[in-house]
């Protein structure tokens, strides 16, 4: 018989909506439904990533709460205690008072490309484990958090959000997490933002390690960038990505040092610098007041100088 003959059984999914599924069924169960009960009562959404109660959700989700509890998508509920918080970024990290509990594997936001089929899952409006599936529509964004303050390389998306949504995972087609669902914009029409899996990932860790964030700064905004193959093979770079300085306020360590708007990042302490994650990684409190040196990109040529971060309180 023909191969092109063969009637598919009635069941088959389409290859689209085969992975959609698959990031649900995967990742699904691991997703909470987050209640925050204090001055005014929030719900949210939040992500497992241990069997032993630990899980992802943002800040505000959390923010100002006075006891908080999580529900499965199997109906089981229990209390959660707050690990640590930080509004820099909008991450939070919750535990629920539980063992051998469903969780979700984390991915690598750094390597999603542009037009990547993502799928977000949470609890918009109080309505549990939904699903909704879209695109990756761009890398890079920067977002305000509630603290004021920029949260970089963020995720946009066309899967769509709404309010409950927030803490939720931001799913790849094979079921790793590779973002956190934060933000939608009002009034438009799919814009929505997750923060990248690497970025949480690094806060998670010392969220569970201190309970909070502290980081050294450079006095500069920057965004990651993509250099020319030749210009990379050129610099002997394994990986094509770079961070540009956008701005460089007066006074602070960047200015100081010399380090002006247009330059390009490719190392710091001795570390080669491929993308802003980097860099907020190596930004730790214990380089704080110590001389470090900075490799950048002017124009055609190659410069160092020494910067000395200053601690961000």
């Amino acid at each position: 018989m023909p191969y092109d003959s063969i009637e598919p059984p009635d069941d088959a999914l389409d290859p689209y909506s085969a992975r959609v599924a698959h990031a649900f069924e995967t990742v699904g169960p691991a997703v909470v439904h987050i209640h925050a009960q204090g001055r005014q009562t929030g719900t949210g959404s939040g992500v497992l990533f241990a069997p032993d109660g630990y899980l992802l959700t943002n800040s505000h989700v959390v923010s100002g709460a006075v006891r908080l509890s999580g529900s499965l998508t199997d109906g089981r509920q229990f209390e959660a205690q707050l690990v640590g918080d930080d509004p820099a970024t909008d991450l939070a990290v919750l535990r629920l008072q539980a063992a051998g509990l469903p969780h979700a594997a984390f991915g690598s936001s750094a390597r999603l490309r542009v037009g990547q089929l993502v799928v977000a899952i949470g609890n918009p409006l109080g309505f549990q484990a939904t699903v909704t599936a879209g695109i990756v529509s761009a890398l890079g964004r920067t977002l305000r958090s509630p603290s004021g303050r920029l949260i970089q390389s963020v995720i946009q998306t066309d899967a769509p959000l709404n309010p409950g949504n927030s803490g939720g995972a931001l799913v790849d087609g094979i079921g790793k997490v590779v973002g956190i669902n934060t933000a939608m914009i009002g009034r438009a029409q799919g814009l929505c933002f997750a923060i990248g899996i690497d970025t949480a990932a690094d806060v998670t860790m010392r969220l569970m390690r201190d309970g909070r964030v502290r980081r050294a700064r450079l006095g500069l905004a920057g965004q990651t960038i993509m250099l020319d193959q030749r210009l990379a093979r050129r610099l002997r770079r394994t990986e094509v990505g770079a961070v540009q300085v956008l701005e460089v306020p007066t006074g602070g360590p960047a200015a100081l040092s010399g380090i002006e708007k247009g330059d390009v990042i490719l190392e710091f302490a001795d570390t080669t610098v491929f993308a802003i994650d980097d860099l907020h990684r190596l930004l730790t409190a214990e380089i704080a007041g110590h001389a470090t040196r900075i490799a950048v990109l002017r124009g055609a040529g190659l410069k160092t100088f020494d910067i000395r971060p200053e601690l961000d309180e």
